[in-house]
């Protein structure tokens, strides 16, 4: 609570009227969050752990979606939305989107709890709720690609120094794909694909009194996207 009051305190001196959606697993799904988020005026969608009442909720929709699976052999979804509320935990009822999935190994449940009861259940499950798994992509590139891993040393400044200067990295590279590289086949590479294919390049670099010139391969595959990027980088980000 303590973290989440100083965010959204910071996210409203900047932005006073900005709608703010609290996404989280189901480990945030309770009580004092929630209530604090609807007195708040905040929106908030997280996981919620199924239990027998919510599967038995459920059945008719996982039914169908068994249906599904053996007249396709497909993995097969159908989400519904109603109203729950724990027996004693929850203060109130509230709107939950259930997603009744059948697999090749059987019945795949979840369940999210929510108060945009508004969105449509597959949008809201599909596009608002999984996308935070997004989040966890991003985290695990800064690691693998841009050695966020690397604290070793034996001092917690030093381990501290060395991912300020990975997060850094990141915030750069991050522009240059949401900026240079927009428009070009590698909009939506990850850190360690532009590194490869656009930075990581050889070339040949030659100094005179008036200008510093490389030269690379005229044989370069993304020679296009390159030149593309400079162009986008000079031009500046799109206006919202």
């Amino acid at each position: 609570m303590e973290e989440l009051k100083s965010l959204i305190a910071q996210i409203r001196e900047r932005w006073a009227k900005v709608q703010i959606v609290v996404r989280a697993d189901s480990g945030f799904a309770r009580e004092s969050i929630m209530s604090w988020c609807e007195e708040q005026g905040l929106d908030y969608v997280f996981g919620l752990a199924k239990n027998r009442r919510l599967v038995r909720k459920t059945a008719k929709a996982m039914k169908r979606a068994r249906r599904r699976f053996g007249r396709t052999g497909q993995g097969a979804r159908v989400f519904e939305a109603f109203r729950y509320r724990t027996r004693s935990s929850w203060s109130r009822s509230r709107h939950v989107v259930a997603k009744a999935e059948y697999l090749g190994k059987g019945a795949n449940p979840r369940f999210v709890v929510t108060t945009l009861d508004q969105v449509p259940p597959r949008y809201l499950y599909e596009q608002l709720y999984c996308a935070r798994g997004d989040m966890e992509n991003r985290i695990k590139e800064q690691q693998l690609n841009l050695f966020a891993d690397r604290t070793s040393t034996a001092r917690m400044r030093s381990n501290q120094l060395r991912l300020y200067f990975s997060s850094f990295a990141y915030l750069l590279l991050h522009y240059l794909r949401r900026v240079g590289l927009h428009g070009t086949e590698l909009a939506r590479a990850q850190c360690g694909t532009i590194r490869l294919k656009l930075l990581k390049i050889g070339a040949l670099v030659s100094v005179s009194v008036r200008r510093v010139r490389f030269r690379m391969a005229s044989g370069y595959p993304y020679a296009a996207a390159f030149r593309q990027v400079l162009q986008n980088l000079r031009d500046g980000p799109a206006p919202a």
